[in-house]
């Protein structure tokens, strides 16, 4: 059976991560972008974050530039603009490809796990998938979604 812990991820620095590195944690794993207007998102997902981290959450920011290009930057500038924007301190990783023949094998897997309204595709960035501490996709929540109303559904599971 797929998990979480069967896929890898590129980290900014051009290493691979193992994702069975969060293994026993609720993980958030979110398709973000600098340049888009829910990339206030950021300082809700940060404040998730610090409320829950302690408690076994991680969420996991991968930078995707499919939609509109509204992630344009390199790796240092996403890192400073959320940073200075936002005081994020959650794990970021290289940018990938969410939908289409390159999409990332992880994303493909979570897409055909939790299928949005558009099926398996993921409709904009922002979009977020719950994965449980067996490394099962739980839930998906729309771009639109604000992380504090997500709240509930974390509480659940942890």
């Amino acid at each position: 059976m797929t998990t979480l812990y069967n896929f890898t991820l590129t980290a900014q620095d051009g290493s691979s991560v193992a994702l069975e590195k969060y293994k026993g944690k609720l993980v958030l794993i979110v398709n973000t972008a600098t340049g888009c207007g829910l990339t206030p998102q950021y300082k809700g997902l940060q404040e998730l974050y610090d409320a829950y981290q302690n408690k076994g959450f991680e969420i996991l920011d991968i930078p995707c530039n499919q939609f509109k290009q509204q992630a344009p930057g390199s790796a240092e500038e996403i890192n400073s603009f959320c940073s200075l924007n936002y005081g994020t301190t959650f794990p970021r990783f290289a940018k990938i490809k969410v939908n289409g023949k390159e999409a990332d094998p992880l994303y493909q897997w979570m897409k055909e796990e939790k299928k949005g309204p558009f099926g398996k595709v993921i409709e904009w960035n922002f979009t977020k998938f719950l994965i449980d501490q067996e490394g099962n996709v739980v839930k998906r929540f729309s771009s639109k979604t604000e992380p504090e109303k997500m709240v509930s559904e974390i509480e659940k599971y942890l």
